[in-house]
């Protein structure tokens, strides 16, 4: 198959070129049509009882069982004043005309919670009726339109938080796009030392990104996508495109250097990087296809996105790559300062000295010590993570000067409920007197919870319905409010309930991470063990490599703690630290983590077995396999870093964690575990490296991969 693309691009590269562009061309416009309605919810797992306790209220009610929009009323006299009753009223009247609002409540004596401590602001909140998420967010967006318009009002609200979060995500990720390209060139005209090498990578990259948003259109009109799908899409595309583009050009250049330029370079540059490239996308995108397994939709986004880009990129990479290649021939070296071109063809050529051969002879000479010393630094790094804590994605990832922050800031600090989210009890019961002063029990067990700040009385919401609202004196995702809704989850209720809520959702999304993450952590390390066992033909090698990315993964959740759940670079980065780390973080950064660093791994194993198979010696082809791929992996690594990094200009807290997370886990394992680990311990188990049992040997010459020339 890859002998027939090189044939193909060597005999019709303007072809291919040419309808290569046409269909990225389109591929972008019908793309960015259909990503506009991508969705800034899916955190929460549908089978929950915290989701059913909402749908439930919905089926008796036809509205939200929580506050969909808050505005606060800042009329510049007190509420009960006629000015002030005036500006509520008229906030009231304008919620109450908008089509997708089913309720309206403002302050009143039954309702204390809704009017400042100081009598000068008012809460008046719109729950929506029986809508999807996608015309929730609609509907949040023209009502803050409308209100907002309106002197002294702020408007508020979870509905608001997510249309702002869509907004700020679709700017951020602009922002992101125009300080990662001019890096990424600059940094490969630096590695290739070639204006026209250097390009090709960031062209690859922008190929891999429109190809994405189109399948990431199609998909989102299939299952509905979350809108943080699209940082991930681009900042892995993107690094992927690299990644590819890299080991691409960097073989084909040796080639040209030993053939001449020509069919012979190319399809040798296709029978061994083009191969690993291919092993490579596979296994990344089924790593993080692995995520597709959880049922909440921003973790399953994750993992179409990763799916979708990994393999458009190598679609990309030997495809469309090998007619570039075919079509510059020598030229790849063209537009270079001459002694960059004289140093980087001489490196093309001599295997035997450099940097990265000197470093791996110099580790080897000592594996024992460099080993121990690399290793305590990754378990140094790793300790933080002993003591992390985790939160969800409220208002607080938000910047300060987002008006659903502030909304939420202003409730819990002036306000007697000090919270917009209540927690409520949905109970199936009767309309009788018996019924009611029963659930009257349950409630004054609420009441008499110490984190409690008040209970409504039980009322009955129609279809065999009761619903019981309570506010904690604590903010949603405190630990103290957790507390209290695990509690009252546990009371003993005359009849069938469900808790529900903000806070009931985190501690139901909790559980439900916790119950579905070893079933991926069992495909994604199967992933990988099997990925190198058909590369290496090892079983030795697939185990020390999960145990490097284990460490990698501890590693990075242990500076994640510290920067942002510590928060000691909160000036550097400009956020605010919310006490935590983001509940699905870890999961998707491991996720990442394990694909990319077997994708590194493939790299630079399959070359040293490419040598060794040629009749290198242990260490040998340990050094030139090193030499070879060191260079093409860090600068990738360093690429990556850039792509992924550039989201840590986001204003959005949780794409920052994932953006330099990211960036931390490719940076560790390009350096302390290729350069140190690896060849330390290569060195130390020597022919073990390549052991397997006799079985698993006949099975690896019979499906193995083989990378030769």
């Amino acid at each position: 198959m890859l002998d027939r693309i090189a044939r193909l691009s060597a005999a019709h590269p303007v072809r291919v070129i040419i309808i290569a562009l046409a269909m990225a061309a389109a591929a972008l416009g019908v793309g960015m049509n259909l990503i506009g309605g991508l969705s800034a919810s899916g955190f929460s797992d549908p089978a929950s009882n915290a989701v059913r306790a909402h749908e439930e209220i919905i089926a008796a009610t036809g509205t939200a069982a929580v506050p969909s929009v808050v505005a606060l009323v800042d009329p510049g006299a007190p509420i009960t004043s006629p000015v002030g009753r005036d500006a509520v009223a008229h906030v009231v009247r304008v919620m109450d005309a908008d089509p997708d609002v089913g309720r309206v409540v403002g302050p009143s004596p039954s309702t204390p919670q809704l009017t400042s401590r100081s009598g000068g602001t008012a809460g008046v909140i719109a729950y929506f009726g029986d809508i999807g998420d996608d015309q929730a967010q609609v509907a949040a967006a023209r009502l803050d339109d409308r209100l907002s318009a309106i002197p002294g009002v702020t408007v508020g609200g979870p509905w608001t938080a997510a249309a702002e979060t869509n907004s700020i995500v679709g700017e951020d990720l602009i922002r992101a796009e125009l300080i990662a390209f001019p890096l990424l060139f600059l940094v490969s005209f630096w590695v290739f030392r070639g204006l026209v090498a250097a390009l090709l990578p960031p062209l690859m990259g922008a190929l891999v990104i429109f190809g994405g948003f189109f399948f990431l259109g199609l998909g989102n009109e299939a299952f509905g996508l979350s809108v943080y799908a699209l940082n991930l899409a681009t900042g892995l595309g993107l690094g992927l495109a690299i990644d590819y583009g890299l080991l691409m050009v960097s073989r084909y250049r040796e080639e040209i250097a030993r053939h001449g330029p020509g069919a012979e370079a190319l399809t040798v540059t296709l029978r061994t990087a083009g191969k690993s490239v291919v092993f490579s996308a596979i296994t990344v995108a089924a790593a993080l296809a692995a995520l597709m397994i959880f049922p909440q939709g921003f973790l399953f986004s994750m993992g179409f996105a990763g799916l979708i880009v990994a393999l458009v990129a190598a679609v990309v990479a030997v495809g469309v790559l090998p007619a570039v290649l075919a079509l510059l021939g020598n030229r790849i070296n063209a537009l270079a300062p001459r002694r960059w071109r004289a140093g980087s063809e001489t490196a093309d050529r001599v295997a035997g000295a450099g940097g990265w051969y000197r470093l791996s002879h110099y580790v080897m000479r000592r594996p024992a010590v460099v080993a121990i010393l690399s290793g305590a630094l990754m378990i140094l790094l790793a300790l933080p993570a002993f003591g992390v804590r985790f939160t969800t994605t409220d208002s607080g990832v938000l910047p300060q000067g987002a008006s659903a922050r502030q909304v939420d800031e202003v409730l819990a600090r002036d306000f007697p409920g000090g919270t917009s989210t209540p927690i409520f009890v949905v109970a199936h019961a009767p309309a009788t007197p018996q019924a009611s002063e029963r659930l009257q029990a349950v409630s004054r067990e609420i009441a008499a919870m110490p984190a409690t700040a008040t209970v409504q009385p039980p009322r009955f919401v129609g279809h065999g319905t009761w619903q019981i609202d309570a506010t904690s004196r604590y903010r949603a995702l405190d630990e103290r409010s957790i507390a209290l809704v695990q509690s009252i989850q546990a009371l003993e209720t005359p009849y069938p309930a469900k808790t529900g809520g903000v806070t009931a959702h985190f501690v139901d999304e909790r559980s439900s991470l916790a119950t579905y993450l070893p079933w991926a952590g069992l495909i994604i390390v199967a992933v990988t063990i099997v990925a190198l066992f058909l590369m290496t033909g090892s079983v030795l090698l697939p185990v020390k490599a999960v145990v490097m990315n284990v460490l990698t993964l501890g590693a990075t959740l242990g500076l994640l703690v510290l920067i942002f759940q510590d928060g000691r670079l909160e000036g550097f980065l400009q956020y605010d630290s919310q006490g935590a780390v983001d509940l699905t973080q870890p999961i998707l950064i491991g996720a990442l983590a394990f694909g990319l660093s077997t994708d590194y791994g493939v790299f630079l194993l399959s070359r040293i077995k490419e040598i060794r198979d040629a009749g290198g010696g242990e260490r040998e082809s340990v050094a030139l396999g090193l030499e070879r791929t060191g260079r093409v992996v860090t600068a990738a690594a360093l690429l990556f870093c850039i792509a992924m990094g550039a989201f840590a200009t986001s204003r959005i807290v949780i794409i920052k964690e994932l953006g330099l997370g990211t960036a931390l886990a490719v940076a560790l394992d390009a350096t302390i575990v290729r350069a140190l680990l690896v060849p330390s311990l290569m060195s130390l188990l020597g022919r073990w490296n390549w052991w397997a049992p006799g079985p698993l040997r006949r099975l690896h010459a019979r499906i193995g991969v083989r990378e030769a020339a």
